[in-house]
C-alpha cells in the first residue's frame, strides 16, 4: 500500500512540476525600435539640419511619440505617432505606417502615406535609431531618436522650412529625466 501511495505522490509532484514550466513570451518583430520617446522639433532644411531661429517653432517643448508593431507584425513596419493622452494630442496628432530596416535600425515613408489619425498626408524621412546615442537630462545614457516630418497641412513649409525635425530620446519614467 505504502508503494501505491509514494508511486502516487511521486507522480502527482511531477505533474505539478512539469506544469509550471513557463513558455517563454515571444516579444514583437520590431521590438529593437519600438519604444516611448520623448522629443522636440525644429524647423529643417532639405538636408535635415536645424534652421538657426527655428528652434521649437510652435512653442510645444518637449512630448512623448511612440512607436510601436503594425497588428501584422512584420519585422518591415511599425508605426510612428505623437501618441494621445485621454483626448489630448501631444503635437500635430499623426499615427503613420514607415518602413523599417532592422539591421541598420532606420525607418522613412514611402513617400507622402495617409496620416490615420485625420485627413493628411505624412512623409517621414531620414528616420533613424541610435543605441545610447542620447544623454537624459539626468546624465544618463539613453537611445537617441530622430527624424524629419512634412504634412500636407503645414502652411510654412517651403517658406520657413523644408520639413520639421522630430528629435529626443527613449523615455526612461525618472522624475530627473522630464
Amino acid at each position: 500500500m505504502k508503494k501505491i501511495l509514494y508511486t502516487t505522490l511521486i507522480v502527482a509532484f511531477a505533474m505539478i512540476f512539469a506544469s509550471c514550466e513557463k513558455n517563454p513570451i515571444p516579444m514583437t518583430a520590431v521590438e529593437a525600435m519600438a519604444g516611448d520617446w520623448y522629443v522636440t522639433c525644429d524647423g529643417a532644411d532639405e538636408n535635415g539640419n536645424v534652421i538657426e531661429g527655428w528652434e521649437d517653432p510652435f512653442g510645444v517643448g518637449e512630448w512623448h511619440t511612440f512607436t510601436y508593431n503594425t497588428s501584422a507584425n512584420l519585422p518591415t513596419e511599425m508605426y510612428v505617432s505623437d501618441g494621445k493622452d485621454a483626448d489630448d494630442w501631444y503635437f500635430w496628432t499623426y499615427t503613420v505606417k514607415v518602413s523599417v530596416d532592422l539591421a541598420t535600425m532606420t525607418f522613412k515613408s514611402n513617400g507622402p502615406v495617409h496620416n490615420e489619425a485625420y485627413d493628411c498626408d505624412v512623409t517621414i524621412t531620414n528616420g533613424k535609431i541610435t543605441l545610447n546615442g542620447a544623454t537624459t537630462p539626468s546624465g544618463q545614457p539613453a537611445d537617441a531618436i530622430e527624424y524629419c516630418i512634412v504634412f500636407s497641412d503645414d502652411s510654412y513649409v517651403g517658406q520657413y522650412w523644408s520639413s520639421l525635425k522630430v528629435h529626443g530620446y527613449r523615455y526612461t519614467g525618472f522624475v530627473n529625466d522630464d
